[in-house]
């Protein structure tokens, strides 16, 4: 008896083949000139009268002919698909991560979606946000949010001041040069937030993601494997639809 994995890999070619054959029977179908056929023959009206040879054209196709190389094909592939998917209402497997059992006796098609959801995951987690790592981060509980050590910085004004270049005498008044000083007026105490995660925590996502695609994968393996029975319905069906 086949393997499920072996009706598997068989379908695509028969499905392809299926596909091509109904495309050349449906254009042989829109061809009436493949489906007429004549025959000619001249008499002329007295014995001395000119002879002419016959014409004929055989017909080139037969619609039941047609018909009949078509459910052959179709037969193939109703068959093949039928053993497909009834083998697959048995297949299961159970998905195990760390010898633990994760799923017990997931149905194949469930794995196959899983299978395509864990791609997506793993692109998501992929794509979160990660801390600065110029950044020392701690989580701080009450803002719900990671956060930097306290930074202080100074807080600075400039300040107008005069500079004496010249003291004032009985003649001329003293020259004074206006100029400005930075003098510290405050104090800034400036913590960053930050709802990103740090790298570890996206690492141990991926990591745990990835395990569990290799899981799923080896038990969607494993379901394959089962015997089938293969199953035979094309001639039932089709025999309805283009029988006598």
């Amino acid at each position: 008896m086949p393997r499920l994995n072996q009706i598997i890999a068989i379908e695509k070619g028969v499905k392809a083949r299926s596909h091509q054959r109904l495309t050349e029977a449906h254009h042989a179908l829109q061809k009436p000139a493949l489906l007429s056929g004549i025959s000619r023959t001249y008499r002329s009206k007295d014995e001395e009268g000119e002879q002419l040879p016959p014409e004929a054209t055989r017909v080139q196709a037969k619609a039941e002919d047609i018909i009949r190389s078509t459910a052959d094909i179709l037969g193939e592939l109703f068959d093949v698909t039928a053993t497909k998917d009834y083998a697959n209402c048995k297949a299961r497997a159970d998905v195990v991560v760390d010898g633990k059992v994760l799923l017990a006796g997931a149905p194949v098609t469930y794995l196959l979606f899983l299978e395509k959801q864990l791609v997506d995951m793993n692109t998501f987690i992929k794509k979160l946000p990660v801390l600065d790592a110029s950044e020392s981060w701690t989580f701080d509980p009450s803002a719900d949010s990671w956060a930097t050590e306290p930074v202080q910085t100074a807080r600075t004004k400039k300040i107008p001041r005069n500079h004496v270049k010249a003291e004032a005498t009985e003649k001329h008044p003293a020259q004074v040069e206006v100029y400005h000083e930075d003098v510290v007026v405050g104090y800034w105490k400036t913590v960053k937030f930050s709802g990103a995660l740090p790298a570890r925590r996206i690492n141990e996502l991926l990591d745990r993601v990835e395990k569990l695609q290799k899981a799923v994968k080896f038990a969607r393996e494993e379901a394959n494997n089962q015997t089938v029975e293969e199953q035979k319905v094309g001639a039932a069906v089709l025999g309805f639809l283009f029988g006598a």
